[in-house]
């Protein structure tokens, strides 16, 4: 369900946070559908409990989550759309920072970004 990269440079928190973003707009999690209790997350993924509190409230105020007192954290109704379009938007502008920063011309990103899809297309 969820993987950890522990050498990134990416807080363990986000990674959570990404890894259920990923599920939720994948559809692998489903609306209303519950998620992990903090305690069990934190145990199976061997962090400390505050971690895994951290990564559901940014979920949770970002409205990919839902908690409800005593129950738990469940998945919230996505539009799924407008979120994937918002979700692939923020990691495009990252992609297109980090190109310009190491001047690789629109041309070029374009083209690596069709070789890529191309790939994982014919892996399919």
């Amino acid at each position: 369900m969820i993987h950890l990269d522990y050498s990134s440079s990416n807080p363990i928190y986000l990674q959570i946070k990404e890894n259920i973003k990923k599920l939720i707009l994948s559809g692998g999690l489903q609306e209303n559908e519950p998620l992990p209790s903090v305690r069990t997350l934190a145990s199976t993924l061997a962090i400390n409990v505050n971690t895994v509190i951290r990564a559901y409230r940014e979920l949770e105020t970002e409205g990919y989550i839902y908690s409800m007192q005593g129950k738990g954290n469940f998945v919230s109704k996505i539009d799924d759309i407008k979120d994937r379009e918002h979700y692939l938007g923020e990691k495009i502008v990252s992609l297109v920072k980090e190109a310009n920063e190491i001047n690789v011309s629109k041309k070029e990103l374009i083209e690596l970004l069709n070789k890529v899809y191309n790939e994982l297309e014919s892996e399919k």
